[in-house]
């Protein structure tokens, strides 16, 4: 790429180098990690789980970011822009940066073929080193053992779900991908699980490891109070904390995650009960039961698996309106549509499908076909998202509520058009 090349044009380029968009395994990014000369000083935290990263994540930064410390964040995918995956301070990126960071992955790569994520990964990483981060929270991109991210050993890993999805590559039971998930644990390092019921597989591989395991609800828990919750382990109490400002009740489940990560790092990184309270109290997620419009309300969310719509589902429950629920949904080809559509169909009055900008999309009369055979009898087919988002406005009343989800693209097309109308 010559020297003036854009980030735009890298991110297309990125697009090319690997013939498979995904192709899990460790070997080839650590050969280009290991002639970057790749080795950070700094704590690191690796986030796996099928659901529940992104937010795990932002408490993890908020945090870190609320007692003084230097943070760097890694996550995918993106909404609207490249740089929300790379973050320094809380602050996204600029397109220079992330341009030199390719170019030296580049350099250092020769003949070897790196997939999009991959070369990511270590172009995050390569600005982690550069900027002298006081600790680097990297989210895995898909399952965990042969994940690009896992080529950097964490400090402290967490797992903070383990469900369906993903199937093609990691297995279609719990099992098997809870094997997948718990290849980020490390012997003798800190190893949090924030899954209630966690597969036998995923305590087996942290237990052979020599993993320090710690499970929620036996190693530690969140206890809410009214408007308030205390976090408790076997060692400390952290009391009086406010509920996240993310909605849900897995919420409380994400953020007794980060506490037990934070707890396991104190001795490195020391945060105070008023850090972790401002952390909480801040931290948010684009996409997750995210608000943008009222009267009717409009929600987006990017809940696109079985579990992630059962969460959804229950948010919904807790947030009663006096109106209906009418749901735009769009999926990728790849996701069981059928569950998804069982755990919210008894929450919606009426649907539109639509189909994702994504050569992964399920086709919206496809989608519409499932929630038919789901029982669902209120189904509009429109050709794309603000198409679909257009008509349920047109069909609702001011007391409605519009959800828009089913997946990272679904709900970027909304954001994107609500950012052009402002």
């Amino acid at each position: 790429m010559p020297p003036s090349a854009s980030l735009a044009a890298w991110l297309a380029r990125l697009e090319t180098l690997h013939p498979s968009a995904i192709e899990l395994g460790l070997e080839r990014v650590r050969r280009v990690k290991d002639a970057m000369g790749l080795a950070p000083d700094f704590p690191l935290i690796v986030v796996g789980g099928t659901n529940g990263k992104g937010s795990t994540c932002a408490y993890l930064e908020a945090v870190f970011g609320a007692a003084g410390y230097k943070t760097g964040l890694y996550t995918s995918p993106h909404l609207l822009r490249y740089n929300e995956r790379v973050r320094i301070a809380g602050k996204e990126v600029d397109d220079a940066d992330l341009v030199a960071a390719f170019e030296a992955v580049d350099r250092a790569r020769g003949d070897v073929a790196l997939t999009y994520f991959e070369f990511g990964t270590l172009a995050a990483m390569a600005q982690f080193v550069a900027a002298k981060v006081d600790v680097a929270i990297l989210e895995v991109g898909l399952g965990g053992r042969l994940d690009a991210v896992n080529v950097f050993d964490a400090d402290a890993a967490i797992v903070t779900s383990v469900d369906l999805d993903h199937m093609d590559y990691l297995g279609d039971t719990r099992e098997q991908i809870g094997f997948e998930k718990a290849g980020i644990y490390r012997a003798g390092r800190p190893a949090v699980c924030a899954d209630p019921e966690p597969p036998a597989s995923l305590l087996a591989h942290a237990g052979k490891v020599g993993a320090d395991l710690r499970r929620l609800g036996r190693d530690f828990s969140a206890a809410r109070a009214g408007e308030r919750w205390t976090y408790h382990s076997r060692a400390l109490s952290w009391p009086d904390l406010p509920l996240p400002a993310m909605a849900g009740p897995c919420q409380l489940r994400n953020a007794a995650g980060a506490l037990a990560v934070l707890e396991a790092l104190q001795a490195r990184l020391p945060t105070s009960s008023e850090a972790i309270r401002r952390g909480v109290a801040e931290a948010r997620v684009a996409g997750r039961f995210q608000r943008i419009g009222r009267r009717p309300e409009v929600i987006v969310d990017v809940a696109h698996n079985p579990e992630a719509a059962r969460a959804l589902a229950s948010t919904l429950r807790e947030q009663p309106i006096s109106g209906r629920t009418l749901a735009v949904v769009g999926m990728l080809a790849d996701k069981d549509a059928g569950a998804v559509v069982a755990a919210l169909a008894d929450g919606v009055d009426a649907w539109w499908t639509c189909t994702p900008d994504s050569p992964r999309a399920r086709d919206a009369s496809s989608l519409a076909a499932v929630l038919h055979a789901h029982g669902v009898r209120s189904v509009n087919v429109q050709p794309g998202v603000k198409a679909a988002l257009a008509a349920a406005r047109s069909a609702a009343g001011e007391d409605d509520r519009i959800l828009v989800f089913g997946s990272f693209y679904t709900v970027a097309a909304v954001l994107d058009h609500a950012a052009t109308q402002q």
